[in-house]
């Protein structure tokens, strides 16, 4: 049987977790099973992980989406009329929705455990590696936190979905209007449905559960770490950047930026009374990137409600490099940086960026 990347790690955890039971069970060996977001090769295998039991819990689902779709919409287009070829588009959407309306409630069960995992992991980390005094058991704002991500990224991936379809209907409603006037025939019209059915619900999946997991852990992570820090009395973070030759120049420029403990719990509020995935977005926008017409250099900014904000202006990029975060012109105060609600990680799809107290 061939497995991806992420698939076989999921079953080599499986299987070292069946070890360390009986390790730890029957012959009363010590083990230590848990996951380490706190660095960087356990954040990756934590999201490898969370990644690969995503797309397990999902199964088929993707697949099942797309043939519904392709069996409503084989027909012979050019006996319809065009209020005939709207239903069509209509019930095949209604079909694949069927069966992409299961995603969310599947995913429910490994984003629970995955954010007990982490949250736990995470004050593990800092009593370990930051020394900082904290309770074994989860305060009350860590329990609110894992309940917190778990909702709002099954929001997240029911609204992703519904694009996705929303899509594919404009897309399919193109192709056949433009395969009749070329005068294709069904067959025709029906591959190229099915291409762009695959292309909507399926091939984009692999890598969009990666990205899922990604935020997931991190956001998980860094929720975590600011309660943590507000437990130990800790009252200012800075932003730690990995450093190596995948780091973005958002991360770059953020990396050693300090933030307010009391402040950050305080945006966490505000985004527990958010149901819709927009409106979380513009609380915790990620950082973009692109060039200014005037100058040519690199902008970091972000879009809130269609209103920029510039953050910095690269003068030196280090991009591809090692312990070297660039230069930058900012172009926002770290005051102005956490109104503009970057204050704390993921900035960005993929993003390993995490905090440290500042003691």
């Amino acid at each position: 049987m061939c497995t991806a990347p992420a698939d076989s790690l999921l079953l080599l955890h499986e299987a070292r977790a069946v070890a360390d039971t009986l390790l730890g069970d029957v012959l009363r060996q010590p083990v230590a099973k848990a996951l380490d977001v706190g660095t960087a090769a356990g954040m990756d295998r934590a999201v490898a992980l969370l990644a690969a039991r995503l797309r397990r819990a999902v199964g088929r689902a993707d697949v099942d989406a797309m043939r519904e779709a392709v069996a409503v919409l084989d027909v012979d287009w050019r006996t319809t009329t065009a209020v005939q070829r709207r239903r069509l588009v209509a019930q095949a959407l209604e079909a694949a929705g069927r069966r992409t309306a299961v995603i969310p409630s599947r995913i429910q069960a490994p984003l629970g455990d995955a954010a007990e995992e982490v949250v736990a992991s995470t004050r593990s980390h800092a009593r370990r590696e930051q020394g900082l005094a904290l309770a074994a058991r989860f305060n009350t704002v860590d329990r609110r936190i894992a309940q917190h991500i778990v909702r709002t990224q099954g929001n997240f991936v029911r609204d992703e979905y519904g694009r996705r379809l929303d899509a594919f209907g404009e897309e399919a409603r193109r192709l056949v209007a433009e395969g009749l006037e070329a005068g294709l025939g069904r067959s025709d019209i029906a591959e190229s449905l099915e291409r762009a059915a695959r292309g909507a619900l399926i091939e984009r999946a692999p890598f969009y559960w990666e990205v899922v997991a990604s935020h997931f852990v991190s956001q998980g992570r860094s929720f975590a770490q600011v309660s943590s820090y507000a437990e130990a009395g800790i009252r200012r973070y800075r932003i730690e950047a990995v450093l190596d030759e995948a780091t973005t120049q958002v991360c770059r420029f953020l990396h050693g930026k300090t933030f307010s403990v009391g402040e950050a719990l305080q945006r966490f509020e505000r985004l527990e009374s958010l149901e819709r995935p927009e409106d979380v977005k513009q609380e915790l926008p990620w950082v973009r990137e692109r060039l200014d017409a005037d100058t040519g250099r690199a902008l970091l900014y972000v879009n809130r409600g269609g209103q920029e904000t510039r953050l910095a202006e690269v003068l030196r990029s280090a991009a591809g490099t090692r312990d070297d975060v660039g230069e930058f012109r900012a172009l926002a105060s770290d005051r102005q940086l956490a109104d503009a609600g970057v204050g704390f990680p993921p900035y960005h799809g993929l993003c390993r960026t995490t905090t440290l107290a500042v003691t």
